[in-house]
């Protein structure tokens, strides 16, 4: 599967697109980010980039979120489920040894989102998102707001219709 527009106006709704880098605001230094949530190995203090970087990084960086989904996820997805879980990998992670992820936790096991999710209870997998929301952090609202609106994506709504329910819910 692809991720539709719905599904990338709500990424792109939630993650800014920043020219310039800038440190985690959880850690205040690593990772550093830019563009559109990009980060990883040659990210850090006082990159700049083009609009086309930061658009041609977008992209690579939803084609390779799709190929995790699609390589991951083994039950069947309407088109919305698909870009709400896209969009969670965006920006939590798949996860790997060091870091808890949405595919992997630290101890190699699937979180509790794929394993509801792959043993067909789309109905845990839903209520699964609520969890990754970081508690007492500086993001925990605007993680909050971002998870139901993915959570509006997977029911079918669309990205701005998601949204708007997701500040109706938390709003400022």
């Amino acid at each position: 599967m692809k991720t539709s527009a719905e599904g990338l106006a709500l990424i792109e709704h939630y993650e800014d697109d920043r020219l310039v880098s800038y440190p985690d605001p959880k850690t205040g230094g690593a990772p550093w980010t830019i563009g559109k949530g990009a980060t990883g190995p040659g990210i850090g203090p006082g990159l700049i980039w083009s609009q086309q970087q930061s658009d041609d990084r977008f992209a690579s960086d939803v084609a390779e979120r799709e190929r995790i989904v699609n390589a991951t996820v083994k039950v069947t997805l309407e088109q919305g489920m698909f870009d709400a879980m896209v969009s969670i990998v965006f920006n939590v992670g798949p996860g790997n040894a060091n870091k808890d992820g949405i595919m992997r936790l630290k101890n190699g096991k699937p979180s509790t989102l794929l394993r509801l999710l792959n043993a067909g209870d789309y109905q845990g997998a839903y209520a699964q998102f609520a969890v990754w929301i970081s508690p007492g952090s500086s993001v925990e609202l605007g993680l909050r707001r971002r998870r139901r609106a993915e959570q509006g994506l997977w029911q079918g709504l669309t990205a701005r219709d998601a949204i708007a329910v997701a500040l109706a819910q938390f709003p400022r």
